[in-house]
């Protein structure tokens, strides 16, 4: 199945972050730039205030990079390590204005990224020693699915399609408005010149049968109860690797992937994101400086 590239490609990369800076600064930081004395030096750490996987180091130095070339960092930590509570894991240095003017995009980029994957890497856990792996989805913030499904994998999960046209993906919708799950796979492999991989969503065992004798190569298994996909894994007994999808939870993505199922969606990693807490402080640098540029 297709997976998001780790870390994203450089020029996407950096498209994402004028965008933001464009968004945020606009014709110039009047407050740094009118309280500030010119050319004044400083310096400052970023500050983890709640336990988390880090994310978006990579991205926070982007921003940096693309406000001044006199701004330098230096990390004790990289992206995907555990941070805790009071932790100082990184420092900048340079012009005062530059690092206050990039302050705000770098600390929304990183409180994303790192939310996204301390969650997901809370999920991981959770399913640890079964076969369950934890999927993404498409609900990812608009403009940012790059960094969205980046920071999922540096939690530990895996990425499921990237875009519309990387895979096929038969949902509900397209099965009744196609008119029936074989008429819409026998349409799909009709025209799938490409060899896309093709997944089928399925609500009820008699098109859990019917999907099975297709052999897509995954089968959705939508909102079914945790003895519901019990049966159908052993049913299916390998010959589809089934995925697990609909309000699965904290509390209960345990629960489903003790049923057996190969993969377990959650749309809440991305679409409800809680920003790990994470500041930038006035202080002094930490450990030995690194050109980021």
């Amino acid at each position: 199945m297709p997976e998001t590239p780790t870390p994203i490609d450089a020029n996407e990369l950096a498209a994402i972050v004028r965008r933001a800076l464009a968004e945020d600064v606009g014709r110039g930081d009047v407050t740094s730039q009118w309280t500030l004395p010119p050319g004044l030096l400083g310096s400052g750490v970023f500050l983890c205030k709640a336990p988390g996987i880090l994310a978006g180091m990579a991205v926070a130095c982007e921003v940096l990079a693309q406000v001044s070339a006199d701004v330098r960092l230096d990390a004790v930590r990289s992206d995907g390590d555990p941070i805790a509570p009071g932790e100082r894991f990184a420092a900048v240095t340079g012009p005062m204005a530059d690092i206050l003017t990039a302050e705000r995009t770098a600390l929304n980029f990183m409180q994303r990224m790192s939310g996204i994957a301390t969650a997901t890497r809370r999920y991981v856990n959770a399913v640890a020693g079964t076969r369950a792996g934890i999927l993404d989805t498409r609900k990812t913030a608009p403009g940012l699915r790059l960094l969205d499904k980046w920071a999922m994998r540096l939690g530990g999960g895996q990425n499921h399609r990237l875009r519309l046209d990387d895979m096929v993906l038969i949902k509900d919708n397209h099965i009744a408005a196609a008119g029936g799950i074989t008429a819409a796979v026998e349409r799909v492999r009709a025209q799938n010149a490409p060899g896309l991989p093709i997944e089928v969503e399925v609500k009820t065992w008699a098109e859990l049968e019917e999907a099975v004798a297709l052999r897509p190569d995954r089968i959705m298994l939508d909102n079914m109860t945790p003895d519901q996909m019990r049966r159908a894994v052993e049913w299916v007994s390998d010959r589809v690797p089934l995925e697990a999808s609909g309000g699965i939870d904290l509390g209960t993505v345990r629960a489903v992937a003790e049923t057996g199922v190969d993969y377990i969606s959650v749309g809440a990693l991305t679409h409800s994101v809680t920003a790990l807490d994470i500041s930038l402080e006035v202080s002094q640098p930490i450990s030995r400086l690194i050109d980021i540029h």
